[in-house]
């Protein structure tokens, strides 16, 4: 019986894990296409995420993927709010949150703040405004910080024209997602 149940477990986990790589994959796709993580995917996959947790784990269950969506969002949320990032990056998060639980999850937000970090400076040094990129990175973190601790701000002007941001200096950031739960999920399997 044992045998049975840690297989099932097993398929479930693999259900599971297909069902944030694909959302992931499908949103990298849209983002890069449009720029935009559509609603029409986050939504769904956040409500069957919930739905999903309560099913299997009951009331606990679905408050650690409730707790996951809100962890794995909360900073994309305040990219969104102070650096100017997507809402659909935050809606996504959520989601996989949901899906993945806690523990699963930690480690998926730790990959892809990982792999956004390395995707945005290849592509700072691929267009050759590394230095101007990572001080903005620099404020940005210090500004954030300020804001935290209810200092006052000070405003930085960026040295990037509007021309040199429209030429693509930001990332969709639907990619770095899409690479950090596969590497999250890689490290998972392999723990």
């Amino acid at each position: 019986m044992y045998l049975l149940s840690s297989i099932t477990d097993e398929r479930l986990g693999v259900f599971q894990w297909g069902v944030v790589i694909g959302a992931s994959l499908v949103a990298a796709g849209c983002d890069l296409r449009t720029r935009r993580i559509p609603n029409a995917l986050t939504f769904p996959v956040l409500v069957v995420g919930l739905i999903w947790a309560a099913w299997r784990g009951g009331l606990s269950g679905l408050a650690d993927s409730a707790g996951a969506c809100i962890l794995l969002a909360l900073p994309y949320i305040f990219l969104f709010i102070f650096a100017g990032g997507g809402a659909g990056d935050a809606k996504l998060m959520g989601a996989i949150g949901a899906w993945l639980g806690l523990r699963q999850g930690i480690i998926v937000l730790c990959s892809v703040a990982i792999a956004g970090i390395v995707l945005s400076i290849a592509r700072a040094i691929a267009a050759r405004h590394a230095k101007t990129v990572l001080t903005s990175v620099f404020v940005s973190m210090y500004t954030f910080l300020l804001s935290l601790t209810g200092c006052k701000t000070i405003r930085f002007t960026s040295n990037l024209t509007d021309r040199e941001h429209s030429d693509g200096l930001d990332i969709p950031y639907g990619i770095a997602i899409f690479v950090g739960v596969c590497a999250g999920g890689g490290i998972i399997w392999f723990l």
